[in-house]
């Protein structure tokens, strides 16, 4: 399902569903969000991030994304909040399951993904590290403004890399365990809002190819840089698992 890229202003202006994201990156976050909202036929209007854009920062509430905004209603950041909003917008399809038990599970594995000291974040910990210190990953510039803005620590760094080979583990034998019965989605047969955090994830371990994402040149080499220990941690089931929801249910190309 399609989207129209809005200005700031005419956004503001609008009622409905509006989201700022980030342009020209396919940050986890964000693409997670399009991908619920395409898989629920939920229509909704992008505000590419201007990070100078006063007006912007007021009416979202800060400077990033993704922030979904809602007719009046406060901006939402969180993965898990842009999740229940979607929710309630669109009921079916039901991407977080009624049932306690499911649903715990599905809210889990989102934090696994995408929560702080998530997949997504210590990755991007990791690339941060790296654009500091090596001049891979993030170049300087940018992993500056980013190990800022989310809590770098040089002394914690090492740390960093071993915590992403650990949460590919852990991600990775809950495909495999499916996959041994059988199944090819984290709740079984079920698709649900896990699975669409996953194949957004694995865009910051092996980018899509740039026939369906085209990105910066440098920000993709950042995105593909691994070490010998990441990329032997990175089970080939998790790109597996990516290729076969944008088969089936995300759309391709990406709109950055």
């Amino acid at each position: 399902m399609t989207f129209e890229y809005s200005g700031v202003e005419e956004a503001i202006q609008r009622r409905g569903l509006r989201m700022v994201v980030l342009g020209n990156v396919p940050s986890p976050w964000g693409e997670a969000a399009k991908g619920i909202f395409h898989i629920k036929r939920i229509e909704w209007t992008a505000v590419r991030l201007v990070y100078d854009s006063e007006p912007l920062k007021a009416w979202a509430g800060q400077c990033s994304g993704p922030i979904a905004v809602y007719d009046d209603e406060v901006p939402r950041s969180g993965w898990a909040e842009i999740l229940m909003l979607a929710e309630h917008l669109s009921p079916d399809p039901v991407l977080l399951p009624v049932r306690s038990e499911e649903r715990a599970r599905v809210i889990g594995l989102g934090d696994k993904f995408c929560g702080e000291k998530g997949l997504a974040w210590m990755r991007r910990l990791q690339m941060v590290h790296i654009g500091m210190q090596k001049g891979s990953g993030f170049p300087p510039r940018v992993a500056a403004y980013l190990g800022k803005k989310y809590g770098y620590d040089p002394t914690a760094a090492e740390g960093y890399g071993a915590s992403v080979r650990q949460l590919l583990g852990t991600i990775a034998s809950e495909l495999r365990a499916q996959r041994a019965a059988g199944k090819h989605y984290y709740l079984g047969d079920t698709l649900t809002a896990a699975d669409v955090y996953s194949a957004a994830c694995m865009g910051v371990f092996k980018p899509l190819p740039e026939e369906f994402c085209r990105m910066d040149s440098s920000t993709r080499a950042a995105f593909e840089w691994l070490d010998d220990e990441t990329r032997a941690a990175l089970d080939p089931i998790l790109l597996e698992h990516r290729d076969m929801m944008y088969e089936r249910h995300l759309e391709l190309p990406l709109s950055l």
